[in-house]
């Protein structure tokens, strides 16, 4: 079952990893079909770029989250466009988005930087791995405005949202939170999303499933989750594994 795992979103750059980084990842895709990495911004994209390019199975987007508003280029576009041009595995933008969490992002600013990188998106043809944290009005707004393709990562909104993001054509990703005694509401918007639009992630290092909650998560710990969701679909554990993987290569063009 494990074998045919893909993480759809990952950051082996965290700090979490930096004793073990060059045993772990090589050990994980030993035991699994394989890993995408989801970057944040200019360091994370050259770090993703450098494993894709190191590893056979491992991909990377490349992206600017709402978090890095601090430390932004001064043409963030075309940063990105430049890097997109170093290695052949890049196969997404992302992770972009809106995070209106903490009162000291410019929201403006936000919305001008997750437009700006869905229509590179669209212009270099990849799909983009959306990141939405307490700002689903503006979020859902701008997705509807520019349709692109695309997963909405970690997903924790209602199922009501699940159900709009779904009419844009959009896959949903969901986490180990899913199997946490207190996650009724994502259980909720699992159950209304189809098989052939949900993508296994961990969001490593962090959202471990449970048995392992509050530990260093990573990419073996899918299996966990997959279990969860598979109960709740109505599937085995080795459908959800093989449906999920089917889905992430048909979003990002990847043969495994």
């Amino acid at each position: 079952m494990i074998q045919n795992i893909i993480d759809s979103h990952s950051h082996y750059n965290d700090s979490a990893f930096d004793n073990d980084r060059d045993i772990i990842i090589p050990e994980i895709l030993s035991k699994i079909k394989g890993i995408i990495h989801a970057s944040t911004d200019v360091s994370s994209s050259q770090f993703g770029i450098e494993m894709a390019n190191k590893y056979q199975g491992f991909f990377t987007s490349i992206g600017f989250h709402p978090e890095s508003m601090d430390k932004l280029p001064e043409n963030p576009t075309e940063t990105l466009r430049e890097l997109f041009k170093t290695s052949g595995k890049i196969i997404a933008i992302g992770e972009i988005g809106l995070d209106y969490h903490y009162d000291g992002y410019d929201r403006k600013a936000q919305i001008k930087l997750f437009e700006s990188q869905i229509v590179l998106a669209k212009g270099l043809g990849l799909p983009v791995i959306v990141h939405m944290r307490d700002a689903t009005e503006d979020c859902m707004e701008i997705l509807k405005k520019h349709k692109p393709r695309g997963v909405m990562h970690c997903f924790g909104g209602s199922a009501e949202t699940a159900q709009e993001v779904l009419k844009l054509g959009m896959y949903i990703s969901f986490t180990g939170v899913i199997t946490f005694k207190n996650a009724k509401k994502a259980i909720r918007a699992l159950e209304v999303v189809p098989t052939d639009r949900i993508l296994l992630e961990t969001d490593c290092p962090y959202m471990a499933p449970e048995p392992y909650r509050g530990k260093r998560c990573d990419s073996l710990m899918i299996e966990k989750t997959a279990t969860k969701m598979a109960e709740i679909k109505g599937l085995t554990p080795c459908e959800m594994i093989e449906n999920a993987k089917e889905n992430t290569c048909k979003l990002f063009n990847i043969e495994i």
